[in-house]
């Protein structure tokens, strides 16, 4: 039976099992009027988190003996809600930073404190499933805590979970990501002077392609075959799309001092010349 280290509050409590092993512990009540030391009975619901990195589950001890409990039980109900939708298992990483994402979020609006989400148009564009889990978390919170949040901040629940959806080694920053795609859309929309049917498959699969190429890029594995038999038919058959995916190149050797490959312009080339022969 585990042993009660610490009450952080009525609501979450640390334990240790017979093997020493910490773990949190969240059901409603468990914590009131108990003391370290004590032996505590698990019930069917109580959540448990053992799972976390040491350094999470240490810091998520930290916060949690300094915020209500409703906020780590908000986080797991988006999780709930993340996971069935998205058909996924998310990173443990999201109880902590999600937990104290939302902390900070009802913080800044009680504060009257507005941040700019600089890519809220391109995220809902990009990760429509993860803004969709990012509504319904401004429902929950408005259901425990009586306010609502936002719009904004349904994007930046989303970014949390679109992070947590990949492996610990993979992991590529979600902001990042989308600023690329958002500044490869526009610059590409402006260059081929025509305005793509977002409806279109077509254009689905050109977003689909940025994503991929930013993840590619973000963790170091562009694509670079020394075979530049695409880039040159693309180059004599295409020449208005080659064009336009060298000046991506060229503003991406500029802002990230990056070079990237004949192969990965071409293939966006293609993606240009697909979209816009649609539009």
């Amino acid at each position: 039976m585990p042993q009660i280290k610490k009450v952080l509050n009525s609501s979450v409590i640390l334990v240790s099992d017979e093997n020493g092993e910490e773990y949190i512990i969240l059901d409603k009540g468990i914590g009131y009027g108990r003391k370290p030391g004590e032996i505590v009975e698990v019930s069917g619901g109580s959540r448990i988190f053992v799972h976390l990195s040491q350094r999470d589950h240490r810091q998520l001890v930290e916060l949690l003996s300094s915020i209500p409990s409703e906020y780590l039980e908000m986080t797991q109900e988006i999780v709930d809600i993340a996971e069935k939708q998205l058909d996924t298992t998310l990173n443990e990483h999201i109880y902590l930073a999600l937990t104290d994402h939302l902390n900070f979020a009802v913080e800044r609006f009680h504060q009257h404190m507005i941040i700019t989400n600089r890519v809220f148009w391109e995220f809902k564009t990009f990760y429509p499933k993860e803004y969709k889990v990012g509504l319904a978390a401004l429902d929950i919170i408005e259901k425990k805590l009586g306010i609502r949040l936002p719009e904004e901040e349904a994007a930046n629940i989303g970014f949390h979970i679109v992070n947590a959806q990949k492996e610990a080694e993979s992991q590529v920053d979600a902001m990042r990501a989308v600023k690329l795609v958002g500044t490869i859309v526009t610059l590409v929309t402006y260059l081929m002077n025509s305005q793509p049917d977002k409806e279109s498959i077509h254009y689905s699969r050109f977003i689909s392609h940025l994503q991929y190429f930013a993840e590619r890029f973000f963790t170091n594995k562009m694509l670079d075959s020394p075979d530049d038999f695409l880039y040159q038919q693309m180059e004599t058959a295409y020449p208005k799309a080659i064009n336009c995916a060298e000046k991506v190149r060229t503003y991406i050797i500029k802002e990230y001092d990056k070079v990237i490959s004949n192969e990965e312009v071409a293939y966006l080339a293609v993606h240009i010349q697909r979209m816009a022969s649609r539009t």
